[in-house]
């Protein structure tokens, strides 16, 4: 047995984290020994000791390993030790994979779903919660409440909503934020979000910001030539709520003065008193639906077959232009549907057609795609802003390898290869920030108190192993993976339990 005498002084720190004491001597779940913590904070990395009990941290200091009672020990020499990270905006279906082991390859503890606009169980999201608690969780999954299912479940359709459909969202919006949604995501690129305009956005904003929530938004565009105007939009609701900018990027824009330029704009809004963030995932190439190229009044299936009955050649002449602006039809792979694996100028090959004709027989909906439109040093930059944190913006099924490789990439390219970033800022940006932009107030942070989801690995090792080629290829170096104070993943090797559970606003 191996026995520690506390100084008195966190006798009353021990008791109030609920740690049980006999004559001044404890038992601990672990006790992981003298690695290099990085907390999570931003700060300078220390060299420490830390002892879990039950799913929390009750201490980190130096220890007398000859004198302390732990069940389990790790030896953490040469490496570090910091918080699992947070993915601000991924993407998945913890009812069908509750595993997400993608993440976990990555370092990643917790998720945030019910992106860009689109939440299941709207207005009743406790039913959701209830069959999610019931799966075991390979991660932990906070949720956000979609703007475009609850104007969906309420019907809007195109139109401007009612005083009366306004109400009705804001009761639903209120019913999801009561249960445990951190706030509201919106898709204005996307059907039906598109359709909203500024009053309804800011009613809605107005309910999250009673709520203290978080309103996550993929904006009306994200072009170069629009994004400034995309970003005013949301500030506006920022008047009312705190706000961010899903995975910032500049379509089309080029070079690092051009991401000054946003990020100066967005600490104007700051020094009007206004909480922007952002996130942003570590490639040059987006994922979406192939709708992306198509106008809005041919977005659905519905304004699709309209546009090819009764104006064909002005569809024609648009997807033409739209498809040559954004690099052309080689600068579109495809990642869903039959053409999953190959460009579009690939396909359109085979098919012997042309690739905007292969397009027009499509149809907005028929597949998801990468798409090679933004410029690695651009966003290199926006990766580095203030306020600006990583997500992935993936799942463990889409066709990209972000997410797979996302996280693993900002500590290989951003602090190894290309040393934009210290290490401690990257795991700032994956932890700290995340934690404190979203209101998880016990994760993200290495302290006394905080739950034990941790990581303990060789920086070195570090590899984002995922291509477009290849993408559900795992990460690797992430070696002990601890997620509530129980190991997920122990000496590079998975094991076969699952330890996430629903985080809901606190």
């Amino acid at each position: 047995m191996r026995k520690i005498t506390i100084p008195p002084i966190f006798i009353g720190l021990f008791i109030f984290f609920g740690v049980e004491c006999t004559s001044a001597q404890w038992s601990w779940d672990w006790h992981i020994a003298g690695g290099m913590v990085i907390d999570g904070s931003g700060e300078e990395s220390f060299r420490a000791d830390l002892l879990i009990r039950d799913d929390s941290i009750a201490y980190i200091g130096q220890v007398n390993a000859d004198t302390i009672d732990a069940r389990d020990y790790v030896d953490a020499s040469g490496k570090v030790i910091s918080p699992g990270f947070i993915d601000v905006h991924a993407h998945g279906d913890p009812l069908e994979d509750p595993q997400f082991r993608n993440f976990l390859g990555m370092g990643v503890t917790t998720i945030v779903l019910g992106q860009d606009g689109r939440s299941p169980s709207v207005g009743s999201l406790d039913s959701w919660f209830a069959k999610v608690e019931q799966q075991q969780l390979g991660v932990n999954i906070a949720m956000l409440s979609g703007h475009g299912s609850i104007r969906s479940q309420v019907d809007v359709g195109r139109q401007t909503p009612t005083e009366g459909e306004l109400r009705k969202m804001e009761r639903l919006l209120e019913s999801d934020l009561k249960e445990g949604a951190l706030g509201m995501s919106t898709g204005l690129e996307y059907v039906p979000g598109i359709y909203s305009k500024k009053e309804e956005l800011l009613r809605l904003s107005e309910v999250v910001g009673r709520h203290n929530g978080l309103v996550m938004s993929h904006m009306r565009s994200e072009d170069n030539a629009d994004v400034e105007n995309s970003l005013e939009e949301l500030a506006e609701q920022g008047r009312v709520a705190n706000v961010h900018a899903s995975h910032l990027k500049v379509v089309y824009g080029k070079g690092t003065k051009r991401a000054e330029e946003i990020l100066d704009y967005l600490e104007q809004f700051r020094n009007e008193g206004i909480t922007i963030s952002a996130d942003v995932y570590p490639y040059a190439a987006s994922f979406t639906g192939i709708g992306i190229v198509f106008p809005d009044w041919a977005k659905t299936e519905t304004g699709w077959q309209n546009a090819m009955q009764e104006r064909p050649k002005v569809l024609r002449a648009y997807l033409k232009k739209k498809v040559n602006q954004r690099n052309g039809p080689g600068a579109i792979l495809f990642g869903s549907g039959q053409y999953a694996g190959q460009t579009l100028k690939e396909a359109a090959t085979g098919e012997q057609k042309d690739p905007v004709d292969l397009l027009l027989e499509m149809g907005p909906q028929s597949a998801s795609a990468a798409h090679f439109v933004m410029d690695q040093e651009l966003q290199d930059r926006i990766v580095t802003g203030q306020k600006v944190m990583i997500s992935s913006d993936g799942s463990p099924t889409m066709r990209h390898p972000r997410g797979y490789g996302s996280f693993a990439k900002i500590i290989r390219y951003y602090v190894f290869e290309k040393e934009l970033l210290s290490l401690e800022e990257a795991i700032y940006k994956m932890s700290g920030l995340p934690a404190k932009t979203i209101g998880l107030k016990k994760r993200g942070i290495l302290k006394e108190g905080s739950k034990a989801d941790m990581l303990i690995f060789d920086p070195s090792n570090i590899q984002d192993r995922a291509t477009f080629e290849h993408p559900h290829r795992l990460a690797k170096g992430f070696d002990w993976i601890m997620i509530n104070g129980k190991l997920t993943k122990k000496d590079g090797e998975f094991n076969s339990n699952r330890f996430g559970k629903v985080l809901k606003k606190e």
